[in-house]
């Protein structure tokens, strides 16, 4: 199992959203849509995808968050003609960030929001090599600002299989953002490419619910690892969701959950939803019992 996986929050689109991106690339599907009930956003539909042979999910749990730039996904390309494959279909109904064009870093390279308000990067690798088509990217904005750095050292510490490259740094005459900070760096956690970047210019976003990242923990000891290590916000904690001193969301969950919720019955997929509701950091013996229905 992908040790990290990203987890995408709707309003009420997150089937429909689902099977929008799962018809825009190849080795795409959706494995698994189980819905929760008497939650307090009301019934859930929660919906595991593949992209590209990488994990997602999905949640359909209200209006409470919105997507924003501070996460992205960046979709390495082949070929020129499928950046502008892709972007035709990423653009209708949502809004250009970057216009699709000629840049330094990449001869066809477009930023995107999608008509449910997610951001995309699509970009021509040209003869790099392509280990993951898609890589998530923080940028790290407002009171974060220039923190990117740090947080990289401090994920690389707490995660396992990791290495870190800054590829570029802002120099003179780039403010308002720092000299030194990161305009760009490639992070690998859990053996996992993500992308890293500082934006000290006015955004009026940052970091929120909507998009977290879950990890995937095999025994109670591994959950407690992950929350005593990144959870840094004590009001944050609910249902396994926390948040680091960064201000970005993780949700410590273990593998079992997952497949309870796959394999289980009706029944016993709503006893552990009421049990997991109730709990802040997760308690595997707690939720197994409750699937037993003991």
């Amino acid at each position: 199992m992908q040790k990290i996986t990203p987890h995408l929050w709707f309003d009420t689109e997150a089937k429909e959203a689902a099977e929008f991106y799962t018809s825009l690339l190849p080795n795409s599907k959706i494995r698994k849509v189980t819905t929760l009930h008497n939650t307090p956003t009301g019934d859930c539909d929660v919906v595991s995808f593949e992209l590209s042979g990488q994990s997602f999910m999905a949640i359909s749990a209200g209006p409470l968050f919105k997507f924003n730039p501070s996460v992205s996904f960046h979709i390495k390309c082949k070929t020129k003609e499928e950046v502008d494959a892709l972007w035709g279909k990423l653009v209708i109904g949502g809004k250009v960030l970057m216009e699709l064009g000629s840049y330094p870093f990449s001869e066809r390279y477009g930023w995107v929001q999608d008509k449910y308000g997610l951001s995309w990067q699509v970009i021509y690798a040209g003869n790099n090599e392509i280990k993951q088509k898609i890589t998530p990217v923080l940028m790290f904005t407002g009171d974060v600002a220039g923190r990117a750095e740090e947080a990289i050292n401090f994920y690389t510490s707490v995660f396992h299989n990791t290495t870190a490259q800054i590829l570029a740094r802002y120099g003179k005459g780039e403010e308002p953002d720092k000299e030194g900070t990161v305009k760009y760096a490639h992070v690998v956690l859990e053996g996992q490419d993500f992308g890293t970047m500082d934006s000290a210019r006015e955004h009026n976003f940052g970091f929120n619910e909507a998009i977290s990242f879950i990890i995937n923990c095999d025994s109670q000891e591994e959950i407690d690892y992950y929350w005593e290590k990144l959870s840094a916000v004590p009001e944050s904690e609910q249902c396994g969701w926390l948040k680091d001193k960064f201000g970005f969301s993780w949700q410590v969950s273990p593998t079992g959950l997952d497949e309870m919720m796959t394999k289980g019955t009706p029944e016993q997929i709503d006893r552990v939803t009421q049990v997991f509701l109730k709990m802040k950091k997760f308690n595997l013996a707690e939720l197994q019992k409750a699937y037993e229905g003991k």
